[in-house]
């Protein structure tokens, strides 16, 4: 091999790690210029020897020649559609659907992003880049191979053990961050700006130049297999680890769930964590996991049984950002929020939208007077999407997030290898008001009649400074507040007073505790069921607590032993309030008087939510499942029960209402 030959060689390779480094694992090693350098030098040693280009030079991620048109071909395995919905509700009747087609075994489902791009496939023939389908009819999709071939995280070879034989499937796309960046250069070059990244991807990828194509800087998630041989995986999550083993990119964020109730909870959080990324996203997939029964449980004419999206309607318009105000939350989060030229999105007037955190902020570069595009979809809060920094008209200045708390003024810290600004005041109003209202919530001491107003004018009439002081008040005090009769003030006085009730597991939910919410407090009270061993406890045994973990014992361990989490501990021993839950010790020991019983809440009830009866369920010692089969005990039925009504008649479960279960339980 001659020098030239292996500065070419060395240089692919060289290519090839920094766009791994670069699109798959997120920790470039060089800046853009340098790796431009390296481009350029490869560039140009290919000119002068063209008889030593290969199909799988990185030269051709910067496009070749254009094509005459698009031909079509048959794709090897026909692309079907996805079965979809917006409903939750039918989201839960496909789960039952399913398990009724796979009667009494246990199924696995994977959890992942619906990418709102362009479908396609590519296939490998020895390791090879053959060929790259557009989605097309289902049958027949577009040749776009030439380019596909400019997605830099798409391998134009496959390392050494890959199978001879590989079609992958996924989704063409482009970042906002992209966007922004491609219009900034159209309005240069005097051209219209694009209005969303699914529209440029679509037309993109259809290009006849693939140069053209090349300057979108397209990406590509793959999510799926078409024809393949010698592929080793046998379920959904092992074969997202295979192809990432190859050089793709996986679709990210993905979870595999034990149940489909365990998958549907999941969605419900994986929604709130949307804003975080860079790219659209205009659902979540849910799909069986094992290969295996995926074959049993085939296709329709349409769609593959076994997989459906669960997706929500999409929302976007652009406004002006007028301010960036702050909020402080119930453990000091300070909170960046966009105050917006007000805007109809979905049939409703936004003014706000969360910015979430100063690194939120810095990444999407967003200043005060820009024109942002806000999006809404489904039951998110309206959150900024991108800046249009194509229309800045000025220069505006960066945004610079306060050092000090807008409340108390006290010096503002950054989380330890976080993202979270905090104030560490814990006697700062702003926060008490938040702490106040969520230890009164329903998931915590529930103190009926104390609501969001209410909290406020206690704060501020300085008769409520910490949670002991909501149990010394007295009606005579609450009667003087605004829009309070004696009757209510007796009311709420009578709420705050069972509250001293509720048990060990609600009062470490109330108390605001980083990292403590419903299940952790539950596992704490379960596992000591009186607080004085929970306060003897070392950090370190706590951590040995299954699920619990060194930051959470961490944090419980500081609460309780730091001065003011000390004493909020005593001031409320001292009122009487409740610092025992046996109930809590029967969830996790077994015994409790639904230990070993699996239940099934459906339809509308009285008193709970449906959380609410699960948390109910959970601690006193039972299972909480999402769908009815033989191996349930109880149908919890309430109004408009449907299906699961009809299925628990058939397989002669009994079927209990909301007070029965209270009655199982003893607590009313």
């Amino acid at each position: 091999m001659s020098a030239v030959q292996e500065e070419i060689k060395q240089l692919r390779d060289e290519i090839n790690r920094h766009n791994r480094l670069y699109y798959q694992e997120a920790q470039p090693e060089i800046s853009d210029l340098e790796f431009d350098r390296l481009l350029q030098r490869l560039q140009k040693l290919e000119a002068e020897h063209p008889e030593w280009i290969t199909p799988d030079s990185p030269t051709l991620r910067v496009g070749g020649e254009p094509v005459a048109e698009l031909e079509t071909h048959e794709h090897r395995v026909p692309m079907l559609s996805i079965d979809n919905t917006y409903s939750l509700e039918e989201l839960r009747k496909y789960g039952e659907r399913i398990e009724k087609l796979l009667v009494d075994e246990p199924i696995e489902w994977v959890v992942e992003l619906k990418i709102d791009g362009v479908a396609a496939s590519v296939t490998y023939v020895d390791g090879m880049l053959q060929r790259g389908l557009t989605r097309g009819d289902g049958q027949r999709g577009d040749d776009v191979t030439h380019n596909l071939r400019t997605v830099r995280d798409l391998p134009l070879r496959l390392p050494a053990g890959a199978p001879p034989l590989l079609e992958v499937r996924g989704e063409v796309y482009m970042t906002n961050s992209d966007l922004v960046r491609l219009n900034q250069l159209r309005k240069e070059a005097g051209e219209e700006a694009y209005a969303n990244t699914r529209n440029v991807t679509a037309g993109m990828i259809r290009r006849l130049d693939p140069r053209e194509a090349a300057k979108g800087n397209l990406r590509m998630f793959i999510h799926g297999v078409g024809a393949s041989e010698g592929l080793k995986s046998q379920t959904h999550q092992a074969f997202l680890s295979e192809i990432a083993e190859y050089g793709f990119s996986p679709t990210p964020m993905v979870e595999t769930l034990p149940d489909f109730a365990a998958a549907v909870a999941h969605c419900e959080e994986l929604i709130e964590r949307l804003h975080e990324l860079d790219f659209e996203v205009d659902g979540l997939v849910l799909k069986v996991n094992s290969f295996e029964q995926r074959g049993r449980l085939g296709t329709t004419s349409k769609s593959p049984r076994w997989l459906i999206a669960y997706k929500f309607e999409k929302y976007e318009a652009v406004t002006t950002l007028n301010e960036i105000r702050v909020q402080v939350g119930k453990t000091g989060t300070i909170t960046p929020v966009a105050e917006l030229e007000p805007v109809q999105l979905a049939g409703t007037t936004v003014s706000r939208a969360s910015l979430h955190n100063a690194e939120e902020i810095e990444r999407k570069d967003v200043r005060v007077g820009d024109r942002v595009v806000v999006e809404k979809a489904g039951k998110i809060i309206p959150h900024i999407v991108r800046v249009e920094k194509h229309e800045r008209q000025q220069s505006l200045p960066a945004y610079k997030f306060p050092t000090q708390c807008p409340v108390c003024g006290t010096k503002l810290r950054k989380d330890e290898n976080g993202v979270y600004i905090r104030c560490p005041n814990p006697e700062c109003p702003a926060q008490l008001k938040e702490r106040i209202r969520y230890f009164a919530s329903r998931n915590a001491m529930d103190i009926e009649g104390l609501g969001d107003k209410l909290v406020d004018q206690l704060v501020e009439a300085k008769l409520v400074n910490s949670y002991g002081d909501l149990y010394r008040l007295t009606a005579e005090q609450v009667v003087e507040l605004d829009r309070m009769g004696k009757k209510s003030a007796e009311k709420l006085i009578a709420g705050i007073e069972a509250s001293k009730q509720r048990g060990l597991a609600r009062l470490l939910n109330g108390l605001s505790i980083r990292h403590v919410g419903r299940s952790v407090a539950l596992l704490l009270a379960g596992h000591y069921s009186d607080i004085e061993p929970l306060q003897q406890a070392s950090a370190e045994e706590l951590a040995e607590i299954p699920e619990v973990g060194e930051a959470i014992a961490r944090s419980v361990y500081e609460f309780l032993h730091e001065p003011h989490g000390a004493g909020v501990i005593e001031d409320l021993k001292s009122l009487g309030v409740k610092m025992q839950d046996e109930a809590a010790r029967q969830t996790v020991t077994g015994d409790g008087p639904l230990s070993g019983k699996t239940l099934v809440v459906t339809g509308t009830h009285p008193k709970r939510s449906r959380d609410e009866l699960h948390e109910l369920i959970e601690r006193h010692g039972g299972k909480a499942a999402g769908s009815v089969s033989k191996n349930t005990d109880y149908l919890v039925a309430g109004d408009k029960a449907g299906s699961k009504l009809d299925k628990a008649r058939k397989l002669d479960v009994q079927i209990i209402n909301e007070a029965e279960l209270e009655a199982l339980v003893g607590e009313q």
